[in-house]
């Protein structure tokens, strides 16, 4: 099958929905599913973006200008506090986390009549440990580019021929993914995390991720990245700053970034 021949798919999954609101993050998945969802359904789809602390801020505003250049409504919805149940970052967070959020986008897609909610979950999701997805599921949200079989690379090269300025957007993932397991979330480390990653991506490194260990940094940037960022006085300016933030220690991981790092500690 060719890439437009499952493009062709994937719209004519969504028509069969009839109507739809899109779990929108702003990030590459969400974005392409969202071109495709207006493409099938006009006005008949639109754009629900949660905000809540464990969320990249600046990539909220960024979910306000990308709906602006699709021509698609959007709602945001605001979450000012941290679920109870997911207080200690539990190793199945992401499944407590997604059935609380998901819930809430279903209850306002019925109150406003449409008959689906469906998210950016794509066919490389399930190589890693999503345990999201079992909620998901639970709740009957849809993942048409899972169901159509949308790899992530496959997305940018689509994204690109639509000329959506997301196709070569670095991954972001939840905040939460950067706290280890077990480590209390708290909204000030949170945001330390997120102005640490704005740092590195300002300084040039646009694949970054601070992991947060209690109060040690461990930086991933691209494996390819890594010799730029030990260099000397780099590591030297990089340390002092990162404990102007509030971080006690600050440590490069060797192996450079990988999706799912917090979950190598999980059996």
């Amino acid at each position: 099958m060719t890439l437009h021949d499952k493009y062709k798919k994937l719209l004519e999954y969504i028509k069969s929905l009839e109507s739809v609101v899109i779990a929108f993050s702003g990030g590459v998945d969400s974005t392409f599913l969202l071109q495709a969802a207006k493409e099938a359904l006009g006005d008949q789809a639109m754009a629900l973006t949660i905000k809540a602390p464990f969320h990249l801020q600046w990539e909220i505003e960024e979910t306000k200008e990308l709906t602006t250049q699709l021509g698609i409504s959007h709602v945001i919805i605001e979450h000012k506090e941290i679920p109870d149940e997911i207080q200690y970052n539990p190793s199945d967070r992401c499944y407590l986390c997604k059935k609380k959020v998901f819930q809430g986008i279903l209850d306002f897609a019925k109150e406003n009549n449409f008959l689906y909610v469906a998210d950016g979950t794509n066919f490389d999701d399930t190589k890693d440990y999503r345990p999201g997805m079992k909620a998901l599921k639970e709740l009957n949200v849809v993942s048409p580019l899972l169901e159509v079989g949308f790899t992530k690379d496959e997305i940018r090269q689509m994204s690109k021929i639509l000329s959506l300025p997301t196709w070569d957007k670095p991954a972001y993932a939840c905040i939460l993914t950067r706290i280890q397991y077990g480590q209390k979330i708290i909204e000030e480390d949170l945001r330390k995390v997120e102005k640490a990653e704005k740092y590195l991506i300002d300084l040039g490194f646009p694949v970054a991720r601070v992991r947060l260990h209690d109060q040690l940094a461990r930086i991933e940037v691209a494996p390819d990245r890594l010799k730029d960022l030990l260099e000397e006085k780099q590591m030297k300016k990089i340390s002092v700053d990162f404990k102007a933030m509030g971080f006690q220690y600050v440590t490069v991981d060797l192996e450079g970034y990988r999706t799912g790092s917090q979950n190598e500690v999980l059996s």
